[in-house]
């Protein structure tokens, strides 16, 4: 086997790490002296004489290195990778990119689901009120509990998350319509194009967002499509912050137009103190958590080391972006 020097700059424990080392013999695995915490970081290193990157490399010098082969990144995400400009020059060099959507679509699949599930029983509500059987309170809240079976869905941005959703969805009998610009053929749904949107959502009970963030989602769901939503209609977010009109929405939940938005990700992460959206009781904020899961770090190191098997072998590789 020829060996090739992979950098991995993800923090990792002694027995992920040796997992990973071992995993790439007899390759040389490269620590950087920092590890990378964030995917929006600016990675503090060189990645000159580097064949393969693992992890969340900066994109200028991953562009400026002469030797590197594939990055493979640890997250689902790869907007800073998604310009013109980068897409061009990795081609032209014959670049790979990969990505570890595999790793996140089924939690984020199941967060949504929950998220989905709480909404129609009024947990945030029920869990923090104490009230006796056959008062006014505990009428409103049976009154306004639903259930899923039947309800109409909206998925906006139809990949792998969406389609581990379907399963969930399955003993629902949801009546389920994906959005994609261009249809594959492969949804299982029926799918609506932008110019048929309008008539989706108008019927949607409840609409989940799986946007990525790219120049083309940007305030995707704008006050416009926040008013074509059917009223009283609920908002899932677990693609990105950025594709939410933030001012559009609160204005959407605060006048009832829509019964609540749970959110899993917001444009800037936190939100600021004093944000419009902290202050709306149907509002319902996790920070970012919908793809974690237990022993996530030693997933991710899995799913890179298979595609590594893949990559010596000349077979397709997993969660190929470029």
């Amino acid at each position: 086997m020829t060996s090739l020097k992979i950098l991995s700059d993800m923090p990792l424990d002694e027995p992920t790490l040796t997992m990973l080392r071992t995993g790439l013999a007899p390759s040389e695995l490269v620590l950087p002296e920092q590890p990378v915490a964030s995917v929006l970081a600016t990675a503090p290193y060189s990645i000159e004489g580097i064949d393969i990157a693992f992890g969340q490399p900066d994109p200028t010098g991953v562009l400026a290195s002469k030797t590197l082969r594939w990055v493979h990144l640890t997250s689902a995400g790869y907007t800073r990778f998604d310009t013109p400009d980068f897409r061009t020059a990795a081609v032209e060099r014959g670049l790979i990119l990969t990505n570890s959507s595999s790793v996140y679509d089924e939690p984020c699949a199941e967060h949504v689901f929950a998220f989905m599930l709480a909404a129609a029983r009024q947990l945030p509500g029920a869990l923090h009120v104490r009230c006796e059987s056959g008062s006014e309170e505990w009428n409103r809240l049976r009154s306004n509990c639903r259930i899923l079976h039947e309800q109409s869905i909206v998925i906006l941005g139809f990949g792998a998350i969406a389609k581990h959703l379907l399963k969930l969805l399955a003993p629902f009998a949801a009546r389920v319509t994906a959005f994609r610009r261009r249809a594959r053929g492969d949804e299982e749904v029926p799918v609506v194009t932008l110019a048929e949107l309008p008539k989706g959502l108008s019927s949607a009970d409840h609409v989940v967002n799986i946007l990525p963030d790219n120049a083309d989602s940007r305030h995707f769901i704008n006050a416009d499509r926040l008013g074509q939503i059917r009223p009283g209609a609920i908002l899932y977010n677990i693609g990105r912050g950025t594709t939410v009109d933030q001012a559009a929405l609160a204005g959407a939940l605060r006048s009832g137009h829509l019964a609540a938005a749970w959110l899993d990700v917001t444009d800037p992460e936190p939100l600021p103190v004093g944000h419009p959206l902290l202050d709306l009781e149907n509002c319902h904020i996790t920070p970012h958590i919908a793809g974690g899961h237990r022993n996530e770090p030693e997933t991710l190191v899995q799913h890179f080391l298979g595609n590594f098997r893949r990559f010596l072998d000349g077979s397709p590789l997993r969660d190929r972006v470029l």
